[in-house]
């Protein structure tokens, strides 16, 4: 291809404003002075380490508590008896008003 045909498709993606040499060359560093200025003021070295997380919120350091594993076994225990309250509930829907009622009855024969 000729370098006309290429620079005219290509035209329409390079404004011209930023296709310019001025634009591209390097110039003064003065629009880079806040800049510098700023990473001047960072700290520098190694950071410390921290820990961070549940671990680092709870149990380490000078708040520490064991409130959250309390929280933790409580919270499992009332899932698992809600569950449980749940299951006896409706298995009296699941097997049938007539296998509670057989069994009602069948228990007071017993007696």
């Amino acid at each position: 291809m000729h370098a006309s045909l290429v620079r005219r498709q290509l035209g329409g993606l390079v404004p011209p404003k930023i296709a310019t040499p001025k634009s591209v060359s390097g110039g003064s560093g003065a629009g880079l002075s806040p800049l510098v200025n700023f990473y001047s003021k960072l700290p520098k070295g190694a950071t410390t380490s921290s820990t961070g997380g549940i671990k680092g919120r709870f149990f380490a350091g000078s708040n520490a508590s064991g409130v959250p594993l309390v929280a933790l076994i409580v919270g499992i225990f009332g899932l698992g008896y809600t569950l449980d309250y749940n299951s006896e509930c409706f298995s009296f829907w699941i097997q049938g008003p007539f296998f509670f009622f057989v069994g009602f009855f069948s228990g007071l024969s017993v007696l």
